[in-house]
């Protein structure tokens, strides 16, 4: 598992003033708690944590938070951003303990779809139907995503989720023979033929119009005689 360090310093100054204050100093303001250890107020670069943010990791792994040069092992529990700006308005850590299991929610990621028959088959959709699950483990363990290989996918497959080989270490606990929800299916899609476009039309009947005239003309000159 990849190590993931995000800077950060203690604050003392708290309430909605100096939140403000820090903000439009380009910082962020967050707190930290659980664990043996008191809550703790702290203070991040609001540039690089946004850059941070914008990777899955960020929400599903465990984070080695650096507070004035002290690391520990914490997981994001919340974030608040800004309603329309790219700002990050407050972060909630929690401190884990390496001995003590816990409960996350971690990404689903398909790989070889496009690889595979069902993907190669352009009358095929392979639809996902489940992002993320819930894994309990110890956060050593915790995988950045559960990973399922998809290029055998045929038409017809329903993927469930007991067909992901977990880690070592790692269970889904929701999962049963009675919840077992799918996460891919390969289903066939009609292709309807493609409508003319709009100047074909006109083109067509454009070549049909002198047939129309010649047909006229004959009219009248029936008509003459």
């Amino acid at each position: 598992m990849s190590e993931h360090i995000i800077k950060a310093s203690a604050r003392n100054v708290e309430g909605k003033g100096a939140s403000r204050r820090l903000r439009h100093a380009g910082k962020i303001p967050a707190i930290v708690y659980g664990g043996k250890s008191a809550p703790l107020n702290i203070e991040l670069d609001q540039e690089p944590t946004w850059l941070a943010q914008m990777n899955d990791w960020f929400y599903s792994s465990i984070l080695t938070l650096d507070v004035d040069g002290k690391k520990e092992q914490v997981l994001l529990r919340d974030m608040q951003r800004h309603p329309f700006k790219q700002i990050i308005m407050h972060l909630d850590f929690q401190r884990v303990s390496a001995n003590q299991p816990i409960k996350f929610a971690v990404p689903i990621t398909l790989l070889n779809v496009e690889e595979s028959p069902a993907g190669k088959d352009s009358e095929v959709a392979v639809t996902k139907e489940l992002n993320e699950v819930v894994v309990t483990c110890l956060p050593g363990d915790l995988p950045e995503a559960l990973e399922i290989d998809l290029s055998d996918l045929q038409l017809g497959d329903v993927i469930r989720l007991s067909a992901i080989k977990l880690p070592k270490g790692v269970e889904i606990p929701e999962l049963s023979e009675e919840n077992d929800p799918a996460i891919a299916i390969a289903k066939h899609v009609k292709v309807e033929a493609e409508e003319p476009a709009e100047g074909e039309e006109a083109a067509a009947e454009g070549e049909a119009a002198p047939a129309d005239d010649a047909a006229a003309e004959g009219a009248d000159a029936t008509d003459g005689e």
